[in-house]
């Protein structure tokens, strides 16, 4: 009874043990959420002052920037009165989803509502918040999903729903309303405030959700729930182009499965027929011709005795290696007295001799795997789902050896604690297996959580480098934003030589820092585009005197937003100097230029503007698709898909420059996958590389993927494509005749 866990005997609502774990979350959560408050806080500010600058409206410029100043040098007193309203609000939802009848007459009463006295501020208040609450619930679908399967399994009902978890965003956004409303008396902010409760100024709810569901694992609630919960994407959410690949992918596997089945049903189907009396009907779900009980049979009983006179310490002592199953094959061939018992012994000695011929596999990894071979091969004279489970302990052990036999620090040799690890549990199959399958999950569990442990720690270990590859991706991202802001203005040919080249060589840049503070500094990106575009329109002909006042007018405040984003990308050199130089003079002949136009004039100059334009755009569209034609050409082959498919876990064999053989392990792919972190069996050292040089690198033939994972499953398709009793060489042996 010490392994149950505690809550399982109280689930029923109204439980005390049930009560007490769902309040003792209520300062958990509150915590964790009043912790992002000064950042939430200042983000909102900042908000408020961008709002009264972009404003029209001169009444609301002036109230978006006093709030943003009241807020900024009060941030204490609205933190307080946040942090209250959200611990309120979370222990008011506690307590009604601990009480179904107040949580009933909640919603009759809210339901039964007269909706002609609901004010239209308060319906678009409600419709506000309701939008961004339900963009923030898809966001952490996965977080929500597993929150309320537990909370529902600690409260013993069968489901609990996003309205009903306490912890759900409206909640929070409501109490933050009620904050501000508090905060800043003036009525006019109440409505201003709503637009900016959005997800990019709000704290992340990821990581709070996270540590709420660790703290119910930690009372033993539903502690199982692993890779990401387990649980998919909501239905109503729209799937990306990534969830289709991973459901292609997905079925792709389903089908390759699936013929692995049929044949392997064809291949003992006919061993069957060479038995003398068939003990099953030959129906596919009974995986006709596997003995009743062949633990009885003499097979059994001769690779019992194998088994107990194998010496582990041979292998250990490096001796010598163990014999392979293809030469025990002989000394059981007589004893083999059923086809299933034959075919068995066959199509396992090819799947072993398929992974020793592994070169990847180092050879003790190889001598440990050996030493498995008669337990797996009674293992499946057993067992008969061992050939149509992928996931059969028994395949589940040789993968997981194979998997992580480049894992060994070769180094330390056999001192490595995973090579320990690993020899000890085949040591434990070798001298204990008889006929409890469940001895195999037993290794594999110790296995898997001790390279789990493992996994943690590389991880650790990993955290610089991925951080360091994340802000080079964001950088680059950037990069890419501030190019395409760029070229949809140079390309209508409209902007003047001398500004198009600085727009290209130097507002790049600021565009591209600008962009990469874009989380810190929403109004970064917005004010440098504007910046650009008030330049643009700068160095335009003004042909009336009210569009050069403008300009006079709106000139320094133009010229000191240039000069501050100048600055800092540190440009600072005589080149600056002299493009100041040029924009001063094209400013003045701008204005000194004659005012009295005549209409057919100004026309000719229009035409001719934009004939000159036109020129100009097509130019910059021909060597723009031309250079599209030649990236297109040069990267658009087999590798580019190779690259794009690597997953986290498969090892690629590197060689360098000097000959020499690396062989490292894919740790961390960038959510962009335009870069990948490798790492050696030494734990501690990795490097990144980018897509493109992945690319060229399997393109030169200097990369290899290493097969290492689902030997198994290879192994078994290779051989029953080449045994003579195989369903592929029997179609091969009957296509000459016909």
């Amino acid at each position: 009874m010490s392994g149950l866990h505690p809550l399982h005997a109280k689930t029923a609502t109204g439980s005390a043990a049930a009560e007490d774990v769902l309040r003792g979350l209520i300062p958990l959560a509150t915590h964790l959420v009043v912790s992002q408050l000064d950042a939430f806080s200042s983000r909102l500010s900042n908000a408020f002052l961008a709002m009264s600058e972009q404003s029209m409206d001169s009444r609301e410029a002036n109230l978006s920037f006093n709030a943003g100043q009241i807020l900024k040098k009060n941030a204490y007193a609205f933190y307080h009165l946040s942090s209250a309203d959200v611990e309120k609000a979370f222990r008011q939802e506690v307590d009604l989803l601990i009480s179904p009848k107040q949580s009933g007459n909640r919603v009759s009463t809210a339901t039964d509502a007269d909706l002609s006295l609901i004010s239209y501020e308060e319906m678009d208040k409600k419709l506000a918040l309701s939008r961004v609450s339900r963009t923030i619930e898809l966001d952490s679908a996965e977080q929500y999903a597993a929150l309320n399967m537990r909370l529902s399994h600690l409260l013993g009902r069968e489901t609990l729903s996003i309205a009903q978890n306490p912890f759900r965003p409206d909640i929070l956004l409501n109490a933050l309303y009620s904050a501000w409303c508090q905060f800043d008396p003036e009525v006019g902010t109440h409505e201003m405030v709503l637009p900016l409760l959005r997800a990019d100024i709000l704290f992340d709810l990821e990581p709070i959700l996270y540590e709420i569901n660790s703290a119910l694992v930690k009372k033993g609630i539903l502690p199982d729930l692993q890779d990401s919960y387990k649980i998919r994407r909501n239905q109503n959410k729209t799937t990306s182009p990534a969830d289709d690949e991973t459901e292609a992918k997905n079925a792709e596997q389903e089908s390759h499965s699936q013929d692995i089945a049929q044949k392997l049903k064809r291949y003992f189907s006919g061993a069957q027929s060479q038995q003398q009396a068939p003990r099953s009907n030959g129906n596919y779900s009974d995986h006709s011709g596997f003995a009743s009980n062949p633990a009885e049979s003499r097979l059994f009983q001769h690779l019992a005795e194998f088994q107990q006179n194998l010496k582990l310490n041979q292998m250990m002592s490096g001796a010598g290696e163990v014999m392979r199953l293809s030469q025990m094959r002989e000394h059981v061939a007589d004893v083999a007295t059923t086809g299933v018992e034959k075919h068995t012994l066959d199509l396992l000695s090819q799947v072993f001799d398929n992974v020793f011929r592994n070169q990847a596999i180092p050879a003790p990894v190889k001598e440990l795997i050996s030493v498995l071979q008669v337990p797996v091969l009674k293992a499946a004279l057993i067992d008969k789902e061992f050939f149509f489970k992928d996931q059969h302990p028994a395949r589940r052990l040789i993968d997981l050896l194979s998997r992580y036999s480049l894992s060994l620090d070769q180094n330390k040799g056999a001192q490595d604690p995973l090579f320990q690890t690993m020899k000890r549990n085949v040591e434990r199959v070798s001298q204990e297996f008889d006929q409890e399958i469940a001895l195999f999950d037993e290794v594999v569990t110790d296995l898997e959580s001790f390279i789990e442990k493992e996994e943690q720690a590389n991880a650790q270990a990993l955290e610089a480098p991925i951080k360091s590859a994340i802000r080079k991706e964001k950088i680059k991202q950037a990069s890419i934003h501030a190019n395409q802001e760029v070229a949809i203005r140079v390309g209508s040919g409209e902007v003047v030589a001398f500004v198009e080249t600085f727009l290209e060589s130097r507002w790049i840049k600021v565009l591209t820092l600008a962009y990469s503070v874009r989380d810190e500094k929403p109004h970064a990106v917005q004010d440098a585009i504007k910046t650009m575009d008030d330049l643009i329109w700068s160095v335009k002909p003004k042909f009336t005197l009210q569009d050069r006042q403008e300009l006079l007018n709106r000139l320094p405040a133009i010229l000191a937003r240039l000069n501050k984003w100048l600055s800092l990308i540190k440009w600072e050199d005589a080149d600056r100097v002299q493009f100041f130089a040029e924009l001063s003079e094209c400013h003045a002949s701008i204005v000194r230029a004659p005012l009295e136009l005549s209409p057919d004039r100004q026309l000719e100059l229009a035409v001719e503007a934009a004939q000159q334009a036109t020129e100009r755009r097509l130019e910059k569209r021909a060597e723009a698709e031309k250079n599209a034609a030649q990236e297109e050409l040069a990267t658009d082959d087999e590798f580019v898909d190779v690259v794009h498919q690597l997953e986290r876990g498969i090892w690629i064999e590197f060689t360098q420059e000097n000959a020499q053989i690396a062989r490292v392990r894919l740790a961390w792919v960038s959510p962009m996958r335009s870069l990948y972190i490798f790492t050696a069996s030494e734990k501690e050292k990795s490097f990144s590389v980018s897509a493109k040089n992945l690319e060229q690198a399997f393109r030169e033939k200097r990369a290899q993927i290493l097969q290492l994972d689902k030997v198994v499953d290879r192994a078994l398709q290779e051989a029953l494509a080449t045994l003579p009793d195989s369903p592929d060489a029997q179609l091969e042996a009957r296509e000459p005749a016909a």
